[in-house]
This record gives C-alpha cells, sequence and structure tokens, in this order.
C-alpha cells in the first residue's frame, strides 16, 4: 500500500484495513479549484493537515463543496516537495481516541500545493493568480504566534521585513512580504474582497493578522510604491476583513507507535521527514479526536458553509470569550502546569501525569477552582463542561503522545496570557482575593525552579527552547538544592509583567511565590513535598 493516487486505485484494500477514503472525485475537485478556487492556506504543519483539511474533506464528501484547498508552503519549502507532492498531496490523519481505538482517514482535501517563492515565477504565479480570482473567499493562517512578529528580540526590524518595507510588493522576501503583495494583486484586480483568516493559537488572531499586513500597505503607500487607495482597501472591512477565531485541536508530532501500526497494515514510505531547516514531518498525522474552531463570520466575498462540518461562527466579542475561557482558564493554564511539573518530577508523557494525584489535582485546582470563577461563560460553549472534557477525557488520553517537554516550550511567552488575566481578574473583583490564589503562584515557583535546569532528584535536565532563556538562566543561576539561597536574584523577574502579566509585588503574590520556591530548593524530593502539602488544603 502506497499512498499516492495510484496507490489509493486498489480501495478495497485500504478500506479492508479500516481506512476512510475520499468519497469524491479528486481530479474533479482539483481541476474545478484550478478555475474556480475558494480556499488559500498558508502553513503546511500538522494542525492544519488534522483539522482544516480534514473539515474539508468534510464538505467534499457530503457536496457541500466542489473545491479543495491551495496549501502554501511557509519559508521551508522541501516540506511541500518531500512531504505533499511525493505522495499525490495526500495525508493520513490518525485520530487517537481516549478508548484506544483509533480513526484512519486518508486525507485528500488539498488540490494543489505552492512553494512560497517569490523568485519562483511559476510557483508565486500560480498564488497571483489565484488570488486575482472572483471565487476566492478566504486565505487562512497556521503559522504560529511568532510568525506575526516583524522584529527581532531587540526590537529590531528583520532583516527581510525591512528591505520589503523599503523595495515594496514586486518581488518581497518576507513572508508577509510576500502575503501583502498578493493582497495587493487581489487589489489591482479590482478591488476585489476576500477574508484573511488567522487560524493560529493566539489570542486576538485576527488584529495581529491586520496589524502586519497593515504595515506593509502603510508603508508602501507612504513611500509611493504602490497605488494610492491599496492602504484604504486593507483598512475598509466591507473589502478586507480580518475575523478572529479560536482552534483547539492536540495535533503532536510523528509517532513512532502510530508510524508501526501504519506500517503493520501494509503502507509503506511513511519515514518522517527532517528538512534542512529541522522541520519534522511525515505523511501521517496523530491527533486527538476533540477538537473545536470557532470564527467570526466576517466573509465579505461569502464563505464556505463549514458549520456543515462543525465550525462554530459567531460574532468577535464570542470569539474573544472562547478564546480567553481556553488560553485563560480551561485548557492552556492546566496544561503549562502540568507541563512545568512533569518536567521537573521526570514525566515524559503528559498522559500519564493525570494518574498522578498531585499533578490531577494541580490540574483540576487551577481550572475549577482557580480559574473557572472568573470565565465569561461565552454561551457557545459551556465553561465547565469544556474543563470536564480536558481534564476526563482530553488529557488523560493514554494514546496521545504528547509530552510535558513539548508544552514548556516558550513558557515564558504564555505564562502572562496563562495565568497574568486570571490574576489581574482576581484583582478587580470586589468577592474574589488575589490572596485565595495558592496554585498559580505554585505554578511560578515550579518554573522558576525549572529554569535551574535540575530536577527533583537533583539530575540535570535539558529545557525546552524559549526566546528568552539568555536572559532569565542567568536570574536562577546561583540558586542551589539543598542549600541556604537568596532569592532577591528573582525580584527583577517577579516584578516584570511582560513574564507574569502583572508585577507580582504589586499584586500581592511575589512573596508566596519565593516562599514555594525557596521550598522546592530544600533538597532532592522537595518540589514533590511542597507540591503535596500545597494541595492539601484544596481537597479539604
Amino acid at each position: 500500500m502506497i499512498l499516492n493516487d495510484e496507490g489509493l486505485q486498489n480501495r478495497a484494500e485500504w478500506e479492508r484495513k479500516g481506512y476512510e477514503l475520499p468519497g469524491f472525485d479528486r481530479r474533479a475537485m482539483t481541476e474545478e479549484t484550478g478555475r474556480n478556487p475558494q480556499w488559500i492556506h498558508f502553513g503546511t504543519g500538522n494542525i492544519f493537515r488534522a483539522f482544516p483539511c480534514s473539515l474539508m474533506q468534510r464538505l467534499l464528501n457530503a457536496g457541500e463543496s466542489g473545491t479543495g484547498i491551495i496549501a502554501v508552503g511557509g519559508s521551508d519549502y522541501e516540506v511541500i516537495n518531500k512531504a505533499y507532492r511525493s505522495h499525490d498531496n495526500l495525508s493520513i490523519l490518525v485520530t487517537l481516541k481516549a478508548d484506544g481505538s483509533i480513526g484512519k482517514t486518508v486525507i485528500g482535501s488539498i488540490a494543489e500545493t505552492r512553494v512560497f517563492d517569490s523568485r519562483n515565477a511559476e510557483e508565486f504565479g500560480g498564488l497571483q493568480k489565484a488570488f486575482s480570482a472572483d471565487s476566492l473567499t478566504m486565505a487562512s493562517f497556521t503559522i504560529t504566534e511568532k510568525g506575526y512578529s516583524l522584529t527581532e528580540g531587540s526590537g529590531e526590524l528583520l532583516p527581510d521585513a525591512a528591505a520589503d518595507l523599503a523595495a515594496g510588493p514586486a518581488c518581497p522576501i518576507s513572508f508577509f512580504g510576500k502575503v501583502t503583495s498578493l493582497l495587493y494583486r487581489r487589489y489591482l484586480s479590482g478591488e476585489k474582497p476576500v477574508a484573511m483568516v488567522s487560524m493560529d493559537n493566539c489570542s486576538r488572531n485576527g488584529e495581529k493578522l491586520y496589524a502586519v499586513v497593515h504595515v506593509f500597505a502603510e508603508k508602501w503607500e507612504e513611500n509611493g510604491i504602490c497605488q494610492h487607495g491599496f492602504l484604504s482597501y486593507v483598512e475598509d472591512g466591507s473589502k478586507v476583513s480580518f475575523p478572529w477565531t479560536m482552534i483547539d485541536k492536540i495535533t503532536p508530532g510523528p509517532d513512532a507507535s502510530v508510524e508501526r501500526q501504519l506500517e503493520e497494515d501494509g503502507l509503506e514510505d511513511l519515514d518522517p521527514v527532517t528538512t534542512a531547516r529541522h522541520s519534522h514531518i511525515a505523511p501521517f498525522v496523530n491527533a486527538e479526536e476533540s477538537e473545536y474552531l470557532v470564527v467570526e463570520d466576517h466573509f465579505p466575498n461569502g464563505r464556505l458553509p463549514l458549520e456543515k462540518a462543525g465550525v462554530i461562527f459567531t460574532d468577535r466579542e464570542t470569539v474573544n470569550e472562547v478564546e480567553r475561557m481556553k488560553v485563560c482558564t480551561c485548557l492552556n493554564p492546566l496544561h503549562t502546569a502540568l507541563a512545568i511539573y512533569g518536567c521537573l518530577l521526570g514525566f515524559t508523557r503528559i498522559a500519564d501525569e493525570m494518574k498522578d494525584a498531585d499533578l490531577r489535582k494541580l490540574a483540576e485546582t487551577v481550572g475549577y477552582r482557580e480559574g473557572l470563577p472568573v470565565v465569561t461563560d461565552p454561551g457557545v460553549i459551556d465553561p465547565k463542561k469544556f474543563i470536564d472534557t480536558v481534564v476526563n477525557v482530553r488529557i488523560p488520553n493514554s494514546y496521545m503522545p504528547d509530552t510535558p517537554q513539548r508544552i514548556a516550550t516558550d513558557t515564558s511567552q504564555k505564562l502572562p496570557v496563562r495565568f497574568g488575566e486570571t490574576i489581574r481578574a482576581y484583582m478587580a473583583s470586589d468577592s474574589l482575593r488575589v490572596s485565595e490564589l495558592k496554585m498559580i503562584p505554585l505554578v511560578f515557583a515550579g518554573w522558576l525552579r525549572y529554569l535551574t535546569g535540575v530536577d527533583d532528584m537533583g539530575k540535570m535536565f535539558a529545557l525546552s527552547p524559549d526566546p528568552l532563556l539568555e536572559d532569565l538562566r542567568p536570574c536562577v543561576e546561583g540558586l542551589r538544592l539543598g542549600k541556604e539561597n537568596d532569592l532577591s536574584s528573582i525580584d527583577p523577574l517577579l516584578h516584570n509583567a511582560r513574564i507574569f502579566g502583572v508585577d507580582l509585588f504589586e499584586a500581592g503574590l511575589a512573596e508566596t511565590v519565593k516562599s514555594d520556591l525557596e521550598a522546592e530548593l530544600a533538597g532532592a524530593g522537595a518540589v514533590r513535598e511542597t507540591l503535596h502539602r500545597t494541595l492539601a488544603p484544596a481537597s479539604e
């Protein structure tokens, strides 16, 4: 069994092995997409293949659409050639269910793939043609939150972005220089309407997308290197919209055990590809069953009926409330708490942490007791039921190969949103007191303890990537396990509202964090002891 168009000709063999195959004519879909493209997507990672592609396949199977997705590789062009085109743009979605069963679906909703290279006339010309089409309703993005930044850590413009801002839309080299150039092509073709839709897992994602496109449009018009009127086009929501969205589906990297199961089915050529730019992608993606996509219903050129595939369309305020519910309370803070303490306590699977009484109680207390009281019910998803699913189904799913080490990546960027929002809500409340928060300070203390790179047994471990590690490590490098420590070295960190979302001294939580950290540095086993002792009142 080979994953390509020819290999799928023997449908009976695939179906006998339990695979759900595309229920539509892929050739007809591809031809119709070429004539009348409706959906272009930028970013070809696992979340794209596991979720947007699956949504589009449901519409195609149901006869609700005749077109597919044009998928655009970002900066790593090898991914398109090695992981997509070598399999005729097919992939396999392996759904890992909590009951131990798996679903196997061959995803065939990608009509064509494009390398995002403005110097390649064929590749970029195809995108320019698609962006000029009357039929185009949406350009969507899954490029991670970091992808929307035009500056380096120092605040300086990235060199490619600076070059494009000066040179204009003719042959840009930066990602968003190219995106804005394509939007400019749509403007020149008659100011045609379109929705620019970020599906990245970050708050106010549509606002972030608008801001970066606006920078290019404003500078180009200011410098006279594009037609006057382009900026107004970008700013006109009846022409170009930037809907906000909330997306939620866990898609860990390709797991070896999943690869073995597919090989046992008889599938060939499944080896994951590692590119020169360190992208790691396989012909299959493994993902959880739960999924949510809530989208602001603002599409000036019409839209695909994705509500028939499970998407929730609503207004911007509701999207924002759902996003805040997930990111600030009901999922992401629980994940971060488990990631930090999982690394310290030697766990390598996030699901295994939920079998640990202390860690399960930590997650439940962060969500139910400290977060839920300040959540606004968005109406379209019930917050308590959402947490119920998170702690009882999603995180404990032992068949999901997710790790605390992966989730601990970029923690310095996550803390202000995942916990700062809750602290500020307590500070502003007439009925809640910041002093009631016990788990959030414990998580902060655990993170500072984590930054020492020494686990609870006193062994060194590798820290997950984080853009601020070089700045953070000096603040904790003098801390020693089993020694009397001067914790004044961390005071500048505790004052830093960019890290924690608030100045922890002003919030009245700094001393609690320092006390918890001091306890966790007492010696081997002190992290576990402190965790257990602090959690004990939560069960009373």
